[in-house]
């Protein structure tokens, strides 16, 4: 969508406007704009991409008014432009069933408030909240970002690590009112574009979002937006389950798969007084590099206690089987050849490589994505026990 609209008082004046019956899947779009337009063309179009729109149909301002009639078989975001003021930016409307309205704001014309419909009536009370998402977005940046840039340049981490808290406080709160606003417009087509919003917080639970989805309509669920939304959220469940099974203090759970000789081997067979699951692959830079350092960890402390099992996300078995060799990998591995589905990577919730768990003498999983000396001393501290 293009700039989003900003709400003024007369949006109420707009949404209690009666308009025409219509008929069927009608629409009709009354647009109401200072007589100094009189004489302009006005374009009803849709976006291709952020650069290019498809004219739809036109018409002509004339007593400070302008009319748009057609059809929607359903809700469709589109955009109306004056082809004089091009530049100064584009109004964002739902074309959806109904009498929709425009006060266009001729000064900044995409602050014009749009409503009449469900669609539109729940982007004019969004762009309330947009407005003060941004002020507060603005006064942030404002107060902080210059002490952020000196923290940065000088090395002052822990000033950055601050300022980065506090950012990430405000968009929490941010995210209560998005996901306030899901819960009052459940059947607006743009509660699903929200989540995406939502789902930058690294720290955001599907667990939580889950229900908030479910409780929407059919019609935002029904969207392109509203269906990607359903497939993370079912997969970031999954993964969180996965986590949670295999999370410090849990019993590391079995699981097997063939090596590179063709038999199958299972965790519990390759376990040692400290056992270190190593998810890996041969297309993995970050992992190739590590390598070496886990050889030289293997190497010397092996003979003591330590086994390693790794896991790969390969797909071509030759490529595996060559990056073993060429890396001197000499503990066990399997794999199922399946990529990013390897099934052990989806058991134990892995989403990024290169990952290890490091399970002790119990098998019970005490630290997870140990990397580098940070590793080779927890290895060392539980082969001491």
């Amino acid at each position: 969508m293009k700039k989003i609209l900003v709400i003024t008082l007369t949006v109420l004046a707009i949404m209690s406007f009666k308009g025409i019956d219509l008929v069927g899947n009608e629409f009709k779009i009354v647009g109401t704009v200072s007589s100094d337009f009189n004489g302009q063309k006005v374009f009803l179009a849709k976006s291709i991409n952020d650069d290019v729109m498809s004219k739809l149909d036109s018409t002509i301002v004339k007593n400070g008014k302008f009319t748009f009639n057609g059809v929607a078989d359903k809700p469709e975001q589109r955009l109306i432009y004056f082809e004089e003021k091009l530049m100064d930016g584009q109004i964002a409307i739902y074309a959806e069933k109904g009498n929709i309205t425009i006060n266009v704001n001729a000064e900044d014309i995409p602050k014009s408030v749009v409503g009449g419909t469900l669609n539109n009536n729940a982007l004019a009370k969004l762009n309330v909240m947009l407005i003060e998402v941004g002020e507060k977005e603005e006064a942030f940046k404002n107060e902080h970002m210059d002490n952020f840039s000196k923290a940065k340049s000088e090395g002052d981490t822990e000033t950055q690590n601050r300022i980065i808290q506090e950012y990430s406080k405000l968009t929490k709160e941010n995210n209560k009112n998005y996901i306030a606003f899901i819960e009052e417009n459940p059947n607006s087509l743009i509660c699903a574009e929200l989540f995406p919003v939502i789902l930058k917080d690294q720290d955001v639970k599907a667990k939580d979002l889950k229900p908030i989805y479910d409780k929407m309509g059919p019609a935002p669920k029904a969207t392109e937006m509203g269906q990607k939304v359903e497939t993370y959220l079912n997969q970031m469940l999954a993964n969180e389950k996965a986590m949670e099974a295999t999370e410090v203090g849990k019993t590391a759970p079995d699981f097997s798969a063939a090596t590179p000789n063709g038999k199958t081997l299972s965790l519990n067979q390759a376990k040692g007084k400290v056992t270190i699951i190593d998810f890996w692959a041969s297309w993995c830079g970050p992992c190739r590099k590590e390598n070496p350092n886990v050889v030289a960890m293997y190497n010397e402390l092996h003979d003591k206690g330590l086994n390693i099992i790794g896991v790969s996300l390969d797909k071509d078995d030759a490529k595996w089987k060559g990056a073993i060799e060429k890396d001197n990998l000499t503990w066990q591995h399997i794999s199922n050849l399946q990529g990013w589905d390897e099934p052990i990577a989806v058991q134990y919730g892995v989403t990024s490589i290169p990952a290890t768990v490091i399970l002790d003498k119990n098998g019970v999983i005490v630290a997870r994505n140990l990397r580098g000396e940070e590793l080779k001393a927890k290895v060392k501290e539980l082969l001491a026990e």
